[in-house]
């Protein structure tokens, strides 16, 4: 809008101000329509005599928490850095700025407006949001209330759905290898059979499972007489099977969690087992003791006899028996290691026979550091950023093995050139593969370096982005070498062109191994 347009006035004589809207709609709300928040916004601004020069919506989307909202995370930046053309935001009401568990989170990102100079207005409420005692107290108690109202929620519906558990009934997730699910309508009568993307479309349908194809089920009790016969580990199971050319429920590879999710879950013996792990109102993701979960026996046709599945249970407890040890005694078994090397890392812990992985002591006391202090051992200053950096070296070197004997499963070709460092797919294009940090800028936005000096002789570079705190990876920045020249980080949100070429897994690469040229991959 040019400067004539900004200074238009109102009939009153007033300066009409230069406004921008923001729009939230859940799934779980959908009174709260985008449209019946624009109407409402647009009421408002005339009125108020404001002119909406900007649009920032995040449709469908939950309030719980900034990440995953693109809209009011682009907004926060254009504010902050300046580029906002307007001073003063209108939202609908508290509730479409944020459903907060913490109301202090709310008030965060509402302070870090009013520091950059533009301010917030909610259309709805009863009051104005000017800063006064009134005011902010008044909306001290909105951001309570909508914050109360997702836990009440979340309670809900976890006793709605451990009900239907109890029933015998699927609440999502995969069926697994060697199961399907299957529609049965409410009077108990089965329906269709469903395929990997299909859901349900009728309310009061139900999902159950089912027997899957006669060779998938052959194969999972070959797994199961297998393991009992030999005492193999998981990862040797999956190793086997990967040698004999079998893939997973989901096509790819096996690995030591694949073989461990079949040799361990009890859906195979027909029970019907709920919240093992829970992640309430978008907290982190937590495990629950075994008193927790919610169990149903019976409830599927089973494919694995109960005495062959409780004979692989007491062989799995047998084999793993470190990881059900005290605190006590992991952290004894860490001092004798230090007592043999004089110091510990990640690899001498991982080296140790006699020790559990680095992984456990990070799982049972939230970080090596913390059983470090707990034993009394005193790292090197740089421990955890070369802890980190060996994490990620460990990571980087695991997906490229999985890529490569996934592209072998397909029936691809794919070598890695150390010297290079670089995948060779098909003797028809190169690969590269970094991996990187997430970092913080200074408004704490998170963002990824890159090091894309030497990647030009690579058609395709490859970077493996981390979640914060640098233990779980979130996504694959798979894209051609030319991209991203002179590019050396990448951001949450780097517009459509390079945001396409982001993904979950590293199957495009796979795919792409069984085409005839790189080059299809970015055509279409």
């Amino acid at each position: 809008m040019d400067k004539a347009t900004s200074n238009r006035t109102t009939p009153e004589g007033r300066r009409r101000v230069r406004a921008a809207q923001y729009l939230r709609m859940s799934r779980e709300h959908q009174t709260y329509s985008i449209d019946n928040q624009k109407d409402a916004i647009r009421n408002y601004a005339d009125i108020m005599g404001y002119d909406i020069v900007a649009t920032y919506e995040d449709a469908g989307r939950s309030g719980l928490k900034l990440g995953g909202r693109p809209g009011l995370q682009r907004l926060l930046a254009d504010v902050e850095s300046g580029r906002a053309d307007f001073e003063t935001i209108v939202v609908y009401d508290v509730s479409r700025w944020g459903r907060f568990q913490n109301i202090d989170e709310s008030a965060s990102y509402e302070y870090r407006c009013h520091m950059a100079g533009v301010r917030i207005e909610f259309c709805a409420e009863q009051f104005l949001n000017d800063g006064s005692i009134g005011s902010d107290v008044l909306k001290a108690i909105k951001r309570s209330m909508a914050a109360e109202h997702s836990r009440m929620l979340s309670q809900k519906t976890f006793i709605g759905q451990a009900r239907l558990i109890r029933l015998g009934f699927r609440q999502g997730g995969k069926p697994g290898l060697g199961l399907r699910r299957q529609i049965i309508d409410h009077s108990g009568r089965p329906k269709l059979i469903l395929s990997e993307h299909e859901q349900k479309s009728v309310h009061t349908d139900r999902t159950i499972l089912v027997p899957g194809p006669a060779e998938e089920v052959a194969t999972v009790r070959w797994i199961f007489r297998q393991f009992v016969k030999t005492h193999m580990t998981e990862l040797e199971m999956a190793r086997l099977l990967n040698k004999r050319g079998v893939l997973t429920d989901l096509g790819r590879p096996w690995k030591r969690e694949t073989a461990r999710s079949v040799l361990t879950n009890e859906k195979y013996v027909g029970t019907n087992v709920w919240n093992r792990r829970s992640r309430k109102l978008k907290a982190k993701a937590v495990s629950n003791p075994p008193e927790q979960w919610v169990r149903a026996e019976g409830a599927f046709e089973p494919i694995v006899d109960r005495r062959l599945f409780d004979r692989a249970q007491a062989i799995h407890r047998k084999l793993y028996s470190h990881l059900r040890v005290s605190n006590d005694e992991v952290l004894a078994a860490l001092k004798k290691v230090l007592a043999r090397h004089g110091a510990l890392s990640s690899s001498i812990i991982d080296a140790a026979p006699d020790c559990p992985k680095a992984s456990l002591y990070h799982h049972r006391f939230g970080s090596l550091l913390k059983a470090y202090e707990l034993i009394g051992y005193q790292p090197p200053k740089n421990w955890q950023f070369i802890t980190s950096r060996e994490r990620l070296a460990s990571l980087r070197t695991q997906a490229i093995g999985d890529l490569l004997a996934a592209i072998g499963c397909v029936g691809g070709k794919a070598t890695y050139d150390r010297e290079a460092d670089l995948l060779r797919v098909n003797d028809e294009f190169t690969v590269a593969v970094e991996i990187a940090r997430c970092r913080a800028s200074d408004h704490g936005y998170p963002f990824w370096s890159m090091d894309t000096q030497g990647q030009s002789v690579a058609d395709i570079f490859t970077l493996i982005r981390m979640r914060p705190g640098d233990l779980v990876i979130r996504d694959y920045f798979i894209a051609p070498a030319s991209e991203i020249v002179g590019k050396s980080q990448l951001a949450a949100n780097n517009g459509a062109q390079l945001d396409s070429y982001l993904f979950s897994t590293l199957d495009p690469l796979v795919k792409l191994s069984a085409r005839a040229s790189a080059e299809i991959l970015w055509c279409g």
